[in-house]
């Protein structure tokens, strides 16, 4: 019975190591690599800027887009995020499959277009964009949802590389519908502590 507890612990230890990995290698890149399924059975890979909290990926896309329709078509996506390296044992990255869903609480879009600000701050010196049909509209720092759609990218199987412990090293790691539930729920506070915390600090500044 020791030795069976022993080795719960250890997996265990070794699962939240695999996900500090993750959390890391999603928070320090800015661009993933999505593919989507387009109707005519070809698949298509796209660059897109992204912001993560947690594990879920978020990223906007116009709504006249080819990925935008192939997604509403097949929510089915498949991404890669990763950067080169002078040396072989130095790289790390990740790939997953995942489910995108519209993002149709506003709370959650204003949320995340606030982490996407301080993601990329420059952003913020950016002209504002003239028409629903400007494709400043993806990167504007508060994109307008009628021409923009946010997508929430939701990991079902990430495969972790590392070849810091051996060359052509991976790792996978799975994801219930339990897991991903209560992930998304852990993190539903934030999307609304934030707008109170907004709508407290326009309450302070009205008063005064």
């Amino acid at each position: 019975m020791q030795e069976s507890s022993n080795s719960m612990t250890a997996d265990s230890g070794h699962r939240s190591q695999l996900k500090d990995l993750v959390i890391r290698l999603l928070s320090e890149h800015r661009v993933l690599t999505i593919a989507t399924n387009r109707a005519d059975g070809w698949p298509q890979a796209t660059m897109v800027g992204y912001v993560n909290d947690g594990f879920l990926l978020y990223c906007f896309v116009a709504r006249n887009a080819q990925k935008h329709a192939n997604i509403i078509r097949d929510p089915r996506v498949s991404i890669a995020i990763g950067s080169d390296t002078p040396q072989p044992l130095d790289i790390k990255g990740l790939s997953l499959g995942g489910m995108a869903f519209v993002v149709a609480d506003q709370n959650e879009f204003d949320y995340i277009s606030e982490l996407r600000l301080k993601r990329y701050p420059e952003y913020a010196a950016l002209w504002a964009p003239v028409s629903r049909e400007d494709p400043l509209q993806r990167i504007s720092p508060r994109p307008a949802s009628s021409g923009v759609v946010l997508f929430r990218i939701e990991p079902k199987i990430i495969s972790l590389l590392d070849y810091s412990k051996g060359f052509g090293k991976t790792d996978l790691i799975t994801f219930s519908d339990r897991d991903l539930d209560v992930h998304i729920e852990s993190r539903r506070h934030r999307w609304d502590s934030n707008i109170a915390a907004d709508t407290a600090t326009n309450r302070r500044s009205i008063e005064a």
